[in-house]
């Protein structure tokens, strides 16, 4: 299988060697989390001599002993070396009961650089807090981006033929290898269907996955729409999925804590506060929406907005959609002092198109860039002081900084 070098991360993760907090892999089933630890051992034996590397992996037997948390601790401690920086990578963590009182007490003595990756729903950016008594930091992965597609098919030079591919593929690139449509498909199924049908149940101790099921596929082909759980439940029990707004919103959460979709809440740009009475959910991935619904109501102004969402995130811009008065901003993305209003569309050839999308643009009064990201097959260009991108180059353009939270 051809593999990447995910640069941004890898980075991420070698700008923290040595520090003293417990770094913690996350992000969706198969999206690499594994290989970015992998690419990160590979550089440290490549870049220093005095290390000592201990590595659990608890989808090998060989480590089968070590699920039980004492066993887990006394391993390690036999295995510590002393004079040498002493490196602690922990795969698939979830599978040891327990597992936080060991890395704890490990992190505690001072003495190891402490890394561990686990499955998206057991080690939910929600638990770590109460998991870990220690500070850590969450370096959170997210399927290939555009640019990390267009890498691994370089042979392609026609980017716009490889951007048509992406919004159906998506970034799971555990799909890649396969040369049949049907294969690949059902790759995106098994990937969605274990994680919503088998982790989520498991997790939370769920009675039924019927109504968590038709709550994701709903979400997905509601991508943009504002969404409430009381709209949700309604529209779920006329179609016969007997549900009611509290559990609709339990679930949701649940979604978002596995990262399948992310929630993006309201900003009222001239009041300059949040509105807490509906948010809109994006998905993770583009591939997989195709992959469980097909192409039932393929809506590409929908399917490019959920890719410049992810893409904001992704690039570690906090992200929210805005209103103005009547109108509403597809997203206002801020990191640190800067700030972007973003609108998203599939085609404005036609001139009440462009203008229609300008227009709550314009009536912004602050003096931050206002973009407009669209399928216009261009070179950027100006209209009315509005950027115009075409999204395939907004996709390819360097990132600023690579995405991480902090706790």
């Amino acid at each position: 299988m051809k593999t990447i070098t995910r640069t941004k991360y890898l980075n991420r993760i070698i700008a923290l060697n040595q520090t003293p907090d417990i770094k913690i892999i996350t992000g969706i089933r198969r999206s690499g989390k594994s290989k970015l630890m992998q690419s990160y051992i590979a550089y440290l034996k490549s870049n220093y001599k005095n290390i000592n590397i201990i590595f659990i992996d608890f989808m090998d037997l060989a480590y089968e002993e070590l699920k039980e948390y004492h066993a887990l601790h006394a391993y390690v401690e036999e295995h510590y070396q002393e004079e040498k920086t002493n490196y602690l990578f922990v795969d698939e963590v979830q599978m040891c009961p327990k597992f936080e009182l060991a890395i704890n007490s490990l992190y505690s003595k001072g003495k190891y650089d402490i890394y561990i990756t686990g499955s998206n729903a057991f080690l939910l950016s929600a638990d770590l807090a109460t998991l870990f008594t220690g500070r850590y930091i969450e370096i959170h992965v997210f399927p290939f981006s555009f640019q990390e597609y267009c890498q691994y098919y370089e042979e392609t030079v026609d980017k716009e033929k490889l951007f048509d591919e992406y919004s159906i593929k998506g970034g799971l690139a555990g799909s890649y290898v396969y040369r049949t449509e049907i294969d690949r498909i059902n790759y995106i199924k098994e990937v969605y269907e274990t994680i919503v049908a088998r982790d989520l149940v498991q997790k939370y101790s769920l009675p039924d996955t019927l109504v968590l099921q038709r709550l994701s596929e709903f979400l997905m082909d509601n991508i943009s729409n504002l969404t409430s759980p009381n709209k949700v439940s309604q529209l779920l029990t006329e179609n016969k999925t007997v549900t009611n707004h509290v559990t609709v919103g339990r679930y949701i959460k649940y979604l978002c804590n596995a990262f399948v979709f992310y929630d993006i809440k309201r900003y009222d740009i001239r009041g300059k506060k949040y509105l807490e009475s509906s948010e809109k959910f994006y998905l993770c991935d583009t591939g997989i929406r195709y992959a469980i619904l097909g192409s039932r109501n393929m809506d590409y102004g929908r399917i490019y907005e959920n890719m410049v969402c992810i893409e904001l995130l992704r690039r570690g811009y906090d992200v929210y959609v805005g209103k103005l008065y009547q109108k509403e901003i597809d997203f206002v993305a801020q990191k640190g002092s800067e700030k972007i209003y973003i609108q998203v569309s599939d085609n404005i050839m036609d001139q009440n198109t462009l203008e229609r999308e300008c227009l709550p643009l314009l009536q912004i009064r602050d003096a931050y860039p206002k973009k407009i990201i669209a399928r216009t097959r261009h070179p950027k260009y100006s209209y009315e002081g509005i950027e115009i991108y075409n999204i395939v180059d907004w996709l390819l353009q360097e990132e600023k900084n690579t995405a991480a939270s902090h706790s």
